[in-house]
């Protein structure tokens, strides 16, 4: 069964910071974009493999995100 798990990419100094917003465990860091999808691909493998031998459930994925513009000048700064 495909399974499909929204990722989150981070910049970093030095590289990025790849984690799974369905399965915040599932989390890595590669020295380039390219290098960090496959290492959290390979994370995730690794995980499903994890939770079956323990026999846990694997939690679902297909999460949904978007962006929520503000206009920070209307956004009151409080102290």
């Amino acid at each position: 069964m495909l399974q499909t798990y929204t990722a989150r990419y981070t910049c970093l100094h030095g590289g990025y910071m790849g984690q799974l917003i369905d399965w915040p465990e599932v989390v890595t860091e590669g020295a380039n974009l390219e290098e960090c999808r496959a290492m959290l691909r390979d994370a995730l493998r690794e995980m499903v493999l994890a939770y079956q031998d323990l026999g846990r459930e694997i939690p679902v994925g297909n999460a949904l995100l978007e962006q929520l513009p503000v206009e920070l000048e209307l956004v009151r700064k409080t102290a």
